[in-house]
Parts: C-alpha cells; structure tokens; sequence
C-alpha cells in the first residue's frame, strides 16, 4: 500500500464467514516486533494472525513497516536516515493513522507484539482505539533488555541471524540496523513512556512471558491508564513472544478479552 513516503506490504484477513452476524467488531490490526514483518507472524501452527481472527470473529490486517519484510528499503540508515529515539512514537502517532485511514479503519483493536506493543500504547494514548492488546512491550528501557540486543548484535555479525533474518526481510540489513543501532545508542537509553500510557481511554490487555530475556514483568506492571481497564497477565515457561511460547494460553486470553468488546 502506498502512503505519503513509502509503500508499505499489508496483507488483509476477511472475517470469518460467522462473523457476518456481528458487523459491529472492530477489526484486529498487528504490529509486529522490531525485527519482526507479515512473514515473522508465522509460527509452527500457521499464520498467527488468521487464527486470531478466527477465534474472535473479526477481520484483520497485516503489515511490514518501511525496511521491514517486503515494504519499501531505507536507505543509509546507519547514517543520514538513523532512526531516532522517538522513532515508536512517529509509527504510532504519524505513520499508524496514515494506513488506517487508507484502510479506512476507525477505532479497531490495536494488537503488538514488543516494539510493535510500545507503538500500540502510544498510539492508544492519543488515539480512539476499540481495545489494545501488548505482548511483551516496552515502556521503558531495562538493564536486560540492553544485553538481550548486544548479544543480537554479536549473533548477526559473528552467528548466523543474518542468514535467518534473510528469509523473512527483502532488505536484512536495513531491517537489522535501524533497529539495533537505536536501541543501543545512548540517547536511547532514557526512553520512557509511562506517563504518555497514563492516557490510554480504551481497554488493555497486557501479556509478558516470565523468561523474557527482552524485559521483566515490570514492563506490564508500569502500565498505569487512569481512564481506563488494564488487564495483565505473566505467562509462566514463556519468553519473549508469547504467540509462539504459549500459543493456546495467549490465543484463549485474547478470545475471553475480546469476548466483550465492540
């Protein structure tokens, strides 16, 4: 899909032919993982995304940010086009209402995974949303997650992530860079949004696994709305990515939270 300064891979998931019963269920949109993209969201089981929409009844749509899986590449992003620390803020509140209007989306649910959660709670924060789901975002930057992306930064240059990134990013490097030269730069590192989630309106849902080497539970513990319900739960044997580490037990409490909701 093109929009003003890139074109973006978006994948569109119909409803359930059930769901014809409930036009009034606001669509799923999923915001994938800071080296995640459309492909990423495949696990084991399938494509995640569709049994979502399955289970809950609802449409959906998939998509790559720009750099990411087949979207539009970035160029010099370790120099003139680095991303900045802001850069989760400018998806969420400029680039995020951009596609959906495109998509003529109004108030969906918002549901993301890591970088792809951050974005959904701060477009949340200034946006009317149906419901937000997170699964192992970031609010603010731990000790842990810093040695979690050295430790990625070593496995692309000296292992073999490169060579598995690959299959999934048309463009690995920019993929890889532009997001791990912002997390580990020094202005990063005080990157907080706390407060902007204080401003949520719409329910949320949070999910962290235990054994998360990308953050602790405090990650879902500081997310605070004060106008609205905020529901978490710590997936035990889980780490980063609960969809795949707990795929029925995050699949179940996406079902039952969504059960409700427009």
């Amino acid at each position: 899909m093109q929009l003003k300064d890139s074109r973006l891979e978006v994948v569109r998931i119909p409803a359930p032919p059930e769901a014809k019963t409930r036009p009034d269920r606001a669509p799923l949109v999923f915001l994938h993982e800071g080296l995640g993209s459309v492909a990423m969201w495949h696990t084991r089981d399938g494509f995640w995304p569709e049994q979502v929409c399955q289970a809950t009844g609802r449409a959906g749509v998939v998509f790559s940010r720009r750099g990411y899986g087949q979207s539009e590449d970035m160029a010099d992003v370790r120099g003139a086009n680095a991303l900045t620390p802001d850069y989760m803020h400018h998806e969420a509140w400029h680039v995020l209402p951009e596609l959906l209007a495109a998509l003529h989306i109004q108030a969906p649910v918002l549901l993301g995974h890591s970088d792809g959660g951050t974005i959904a709670l701060l477009h949340a924060a200034r946006h009317a949303l149906s419901a937000c789901i997170v699964m192992a975002p970031h609010v603010k930057v731990e000790t842990v997650s810093i040695t979690a992306i050295e430790a990625a930064r070593d496995a692309y240059v000296n292992g073999n992530l490169r060579e598995r990134l690959a299959k999934f990013h048309k463009h690995v490097d920019t993929a890889f860079w532009q997001w791990n030269d912002v997390w580990l730069s020094p202005a990063f590192q005080s990157f907080d949004i706390r407060a902007e989630c204080q401003g949520i309106r719409c329910p949320v849902l949070a999910l962290q696994g235990v054994d998360d080497a990308y953050g602790t539970l405090a990650q879902i513990e500081d997310i605070a709305p004060q106008f609205a319900s905020l529901t978490r739960h710590a997936l035990p044997a889980c780490g980063h990515s609960p969809h795949r580490d707990q795929p029925a037990q995050t699949l179940a409490l996406i079902t039952d939270f969504l059960r409700d909701q427009p």
